[in-house]
């Protein structure tokens, strides 16, 4: 790779776009501070409409470490990443049809509030320390990760720690000051921008080939494009792409506070699902955009030492001065706005789950402030922790061999507890300790002592997913069959029926076909079968 030398007119965009962005969020958090209630600083006072929703969830997630990571492994290992995207789609479908009116309805603040309106207060708090460990280690350090990697390239006398401690520092300004409908308004910016961005890189990486499509598929071999991969295949085996992949993305998508508190901000449930769905269909186009980049660097730049790097490598060596800037800035942007979104996710877990149930006379205005206070020490941990992610072998692959270790046990909770009737406090809480303690189990087989159970150690982490999911359901089940049932009147309202969904389609009778969240979601699903059966 060639050297990186930025002109002046590009540091001077990236610095006039973060000055003036940053300028923006703390002018709105000022003005939207007076007699702001703990509901408007958490959930933006629940009236955000479905586009803001659904552009924000898409910038939320297509940060810079998807950036970073889908065009990383793209460029090691092929397309198959892109499964991740589009069962994003899927995933997606399924919680707008089944568990995002649930979330609405129950007027909660977190998901583990949810946890415990279902279950109990027991269930609340373990769910709520495994997210508050997520949006830290995971979430968090991940963006100021890849975010340092990109910043690095245009400062490289800077140390990755200071650049992280710059990048936390310009995020906790607005951050603290505005809450959630500070984060979404400037998530939105960068939602738009990253997707110009990558819709840039990808014509200019065409355009160094000459717009030799076929090229790349002559010069790839045919198994880096296909998104269906044997059994044997370390990245992505079919059967961790059926069983596995689901189960992270509902995770994510579903559970994770990080991203369903945007839908929770929704002024009603047709808005949430229409932000729902608007947010699965802009991850389509990312094969294009975001994973193809990767494969076509594979040509452009073969030798590089980390798979990383091929992201930024593109950025430097393909784009033009202006366009440069213009890119550079909303990414590194878009890594304040994620980052402030993970933060401000953290500090709502710790406010309503902790602090004022421990201590539920304070007012709204002090239940700010605390919020206010927690944010600036997480901003603290997640710079910390945030150059230890350079000992993985990929981002992508950090991010998602967590992820595949911490969430089985909660989404088996989540699931059982909305679709079986039976399940009560006393299984659900068992399923998740007992599943967080064969997963420190599993982390010791894999890291240290592979040889105690070779069939643990070696599994493909993909597959490790599903075996902890099966564990805890074999703990929730019987001892909730063991153990007195729930009252009837206390899960009706947190459990899902055919009665409910029969009368919602009475409901949805009168509203024209087009707004039809139903008809939404099947044209969605066809659209991504045709996608996966092409590149099958």
């Amino acid at each position: 790779m060639k050297d990186i030398v930025i002109s002046p007119i590009d540091i001077a965009i990236i610095l006039v776009y973060i000055v003036g962005i940053t300028l923006w969020g703390l002018a709105y958090s000022r003005k939207k501070t007076k007699n702001k209630t703990h509901e408007d600083y958490f959930l933006a006072g629940r009236k955000m409409t479905w586009p803001i929703i659904g552009i924000t969830l898409y910038a939320a997630n297509m940060g810079s470490p998807a950036l970073v990571g889908l065009a990383g492994d793209a460029y090691s290992t092929g397309i198959s990443v892109f499964n991740y995207e589009w069962m994003a789609l899927v995933v997606l479908v399924f919680f707008a049809i089944f568990f995002l009116p649930f979330y609405l309805r129950s007027k909660v603040y977190t998901m583990p509030e949810f946890l415990q309106r279902r279950f109990d207060i027991r269930s609340r708090y373990y769910f709520s320390f495994i997210t508050l460990v997520g949006n830290i280690i995971i979430d968090t350090a991940g963006i100021l990760y890849s975010g340092a990697i990109i910043v690095k390239m245009i400062f490289p006398s800077l140390e990755l720690w200071q650049i992280v401690a710059i990048l936390a520092l310009i995020t906790a300004a607005y951050t603290i000051t505005g809450g959630l409908s500070a984060v979404m308004y400037t998530e939105a910016v960068q939602g738009v921008l990253l997707m110009l961005g990558a819709i840039f890189l990808t014509f200019f990486a065409l355009q160094k080939i000459n717009f030799d499509i076929p090229r790349i598929f002559a010069e790839t071999p045919k198994s880096m494009l296909s998104l269906i991969r044997p059994e044997s295949d370390k990245s992505m085996p079919w059967l961790g792409l059926v069983l596995g992949v689901p189960l992270l993305g509902f995770y994510f998508w579903g559970t994770n506070q990080f991203m369903v508190q945007r839908v929770l901000s929704a002024k009603n449930t047709m808005h949430g699902r229409w932000g729902a769905l608007f947010a699965g269909v802009l991850k389509l186009p990312g094969l294009f955009i975001v994973v193809f980049p990767g494969i076509i660097g594979r040509m452009l730049y073969p030798n590089l030492p980390s798979p990383d790097l091929i992201y930024p490598t593109m950025l430097f060596n393909l784009l033009p001065v202006g366009i440069l800037g213009i890119v550079l800035a909303g990414l590194i942007a878009a890594i304040s706005s994620s980052i402030s979104a993970t933060l401000n996710s953290a500090s709502t877990l710790m406010t309503m789950d902790f602090v004022s149930n421990l201590k539920p006379d304070l007012t709204p205005k002090q239940l700010v402030r605390i919020g206010q206070i927690f944010t600036g020490i997480f901003v603290i941990i997640s710079a910390a922790w945030s150059p230890l992610i350079a000992d993985f072998s990929s981002l992508f692959k950090y991010l998602q061999m967590v992820l595949a270790l911490i969430s089985p046990p909660v989404v088996a909770v989540f699931l059982l507890g909305l679709f079986w009737k039976r399940s009560n406090a006393t299984g659900a809480f068992a399923g998740l300790i007992g599943g967080f303690i064969f997963t420190l189990f599993t982390v010791y087989v894999r890291f240290m002592n592979p040889a105690a159970f070779p069939w643990l150690a070696h599994i493909q982490f993909l597959l490790v997913a599903p075996v902890l999911l099966a564990v805890t359901t074999l703990i929730i089940v019987p001892i909730s069959l063991l153990t007195p049932p729930p009252p009837a009147e206390a899960v009706a309202e947190y459990t899902w029926s055919r009665k409910f969904f029969k009368e919602e389609g009475l409901m949805l009778k009168g509203i024209s076909w087009h707004k039809n969240y139903r008809y939404q979601a099947i044209a969605a699903l066809a659209a991504t079968l045709a996608l996966v059966y092409y590149f099958r």
